[in-house]
């Protein structure tokens, strides 16, 4: 079996929730949403940990110093595709997986996490992502499988036809990529959208158009792949927390 780690995007600004914070270090039940974070990549044994940092990064970086972690600077912030393409002097010689997180997805169970690891370890593909079902997918990215049950296509609100838009699994945006294939596919993607940005989603694009084996995994549990833009959401994901603490105490 090969190696783990896990790499965290903590670069964002976090407009919506109205705070000069960056979005990582807004508090949940009292410590930095990206804290959370951090306890899961640990929980899964991730041999290495690095946390991307842009907005107010020494903030994020006092606020994480004495945390296992290594940082990697995203000076622009030019998509998440851009932001780990960052990391790669951090992994040259690296030939495991690399588990992609979000700061602000703070309620990712380990247990869902150690599903998605052991499908990648036995099916073996270049990458496998977290989807959820949602009542309401409007606006997510649809997961088409195949027969077999990979991953045929991601196909985005704008290009989906109404049959496709009557799926509900959604992408998530958590993935596990293998290391070499990632990093040399990053450099591939390109920025030809609104946004002028390089997304992450579009290595797994490049995957599929090449043929290649992607898996996927369903959470039965959509409010753990939540991530938190605003003071109403974040409200929402401690009283979750508090919930499963009561759980635990029972």
């Amino acid at each position: 079996m090969s190696g783990l780690s896990t790499v965290i995007l903590a670069a964002g600004k976090g407009k919506r929730m109205k705070s000069d914070l960056p979005k990582v270090l807004h508090p949940l039940n009292g410590r930095p949403m990206i804290h959370y974070v951090i306890d899961v990549a640990e929980a899964i044994g991730s041999e290495k940990i690095v946390l991307i940092v842009g907005h107010k990064k020494e903030m994020v970086m006092e606020a994480t110093r004495e945390r296992p972690v290594e940082y990697v600077v995203q000076e622009q912030q030019l998509g998440t595709g851009h932001a780990v393409l960052q990391t790669r002097p951090l992994f040259e010689n690296y030939n495991g997986s690399i588990l992609v997180l979000s700061g602000d997805v703070p309620l990712l169970q380990a247990s869902t996490l150690k599903r998605l690891i052991d499908i990648h370890q036995k099916e073996r593909p270049l990458a496998t992502l977290l989807t959820a079902n949602m009542e309401d997918p409007t606006g997510y990215g649809r997961i088409v499988r195949d027969e077999r049950g990979f991953v045929k296509q991601i196909v985005e609100e704008k290009d989906a036809s109404p049959e496709i838009k009557q799926i509900k699994e959604i992408n998530v945006g958590i993935y596990i990529f293998e290391s070499q294939p990632l990093f040399e596919t990053l450099p591939l993607i390109k920025n030809d959208n609104q946004q002028g940005e390089y997304y992450l989603p579009d290595v797994i694009k490049i995957y599929v158009d090449r043929g290649e084996k992607i898996a996927a995994v369903l959470t039965p549990d959509v409010e753990e792949t939540h991530g938190i833009n605003n003071v109403e959401q974040l409200r929402h994901a401690e009283a979750i927390l508090r919930k499963r603490l009561g759980q635990l105490a029972d």
